[in-house]
């Protein structure tokens, strides 16, 4: 019997039987316009519609420190824009492709800095809540059967924002009384933010956390530091998502390995990304885990970057009949798909997925 999405993933969530794999996938936005511009989708599109992928997500809270400072333009040339934001941070973006912010400096870097803007979110403020975005977006996942996430940024990704990694790891080293005063403000504000939410406009069917942990070969911390500074924001996030029965799926990029049994026992029902190329290999993170957790990613997205069928064959034969048992695996590049990844490549990439997936 073919399930629904919905009934789909809140079955793989808690691994129980299935007809498939789940399937969910993250598109820079360079691919969107890429595949509009080729004629295969259509203009503003939904993608998880296209590709009738098994989840919907939606990002509805706005977590910058002063809501309505007007962002500054410092420096701008042919291809970058350098802009200082509500954080007081200075950001140089690619105007040319989507990527990753260069970090160029930050106006908070000590625990007296902090305290200057601290206010900003102890002070409840609902404009911090788009209403009206997951009113629609939660309102099309139902009416096309999809699992809908309320999804968002946890402790170690709202701060880094405000300070830059390096001031933050600095802190958690040499003032970890400043990091954990960040991570408990942040955390809070986040519940609050979600209990009002959630009881004007519903709950939604999960939540979806983004948490990149870790880089190439390591965490950006220690276990014990981990367990001292981030876990308990992690506990305070997700027991309440739990007191609702909302199952937790958390995003990490970056080799969290270490990490790991310390997010399975904060609670975490899902671990999304797997980061190949970090270091992260899916076919042992199952071995050892995938009876505690389910998992989400794995698939080296450079296959894909081939346009190979053949390499993508050998990546999803050698994967996905392993994983599969359980019942608790969802099918997802292990970072999001690139424009250099054709159109008619991402569908066979998922039909392979799909038939490999099939019970």
């Amino acid at each position: 019997m073919e399930l629904t999405s919905k009934e789909r993933i809140s079955r793989i969530l808690k691994h129980q039987a299935v007809d498939r794999i789940g399937v969910f996938e993250h598109f820079w936005g360079d691919t969107q316009k890429s595949y509009t511009e080729k004629g295969f989708i259509k203009e503003g599109e939904i993608l998880e519609e296209h590709f009738d992928l098994d989840l919907r997500a939606c990002w509805p809270f706005n977590m910058v420190a002063d809501m309505d400072f007007v962002p500054v333009i410092l420096e701008e040339t042919e291809d970058t824009i350098l802009t200082k934001d509500g954080n007081g941070a200075s950001l140089r973006r690619q105007k040319l492709h989507d990527a990753t912010p260069e970090h160029v400096d930050f106006s908070i870097t000590c625990f007296d800095d902090w305290k200057k803007i601290r206010h900003f979110f102890t002070e409840f403020d609902e404009r911090r809540i788009d209403f009206d975005v997951y009113r629609r977006v939660k309102k099309s996942a139902g009416e096309n059967n999809r699992f809908f996430c309320w999804c968002g940024v946890n402790a170690f990704e709202l701060i880094h924002p405000i300070c830059g990694h390096e001031h933050m790891l600095y802190g958690m080293a040499a003032d970890p009384d400043w990091i954990i005063d960040m991570a408990d403000v942040l955390s809070d504000l986040t519940v609050k933010l979600q209990k009002t939410l959630f009881e004007r406009e519903g709950y939604p069917d999960g939540i979806l956390y983004y948490e990149d942990l870790g880089y190439k070969q390591t965490p950006f911390m220690s276990p014990s530091m981990y367990q001292e500074i981030i876990m308990p924001m992690h506990k305070r996030t997700i027991d309440y998502a739990h007191l609702h029965n909302l199952p937790v799926i958390m995003h990490s990029c970056g080799f969290v390995e270490p990490l790991l049994p310390y997010m399975i026992e904060v609670g975490i029902d899902c671990l999304q990304a797997i980061e190949v190329k970090a270091g992260m290999d899916l076919l042992r993170i199952y071995e050892k885990y995938g009876d505690k957790i389910a998992l989400m990613g794995g698939i080296d997205v450079r296959t894909l970057y081939t346009n190979d069928k053949e390499i993508i064959d050998k990546e999803l034969n050698e994967k996905i009949p392993v994983v599969k048992k359980g019942f608790g695996y969802v099918l997802h590049s292990d970072h999001s798909i690139p424009n250099t990844v054709d159109y008619d490549t991402f569908q066979y990439y998922l039909k392979r997925g799909r038939e490999l997936g099939v019970y």
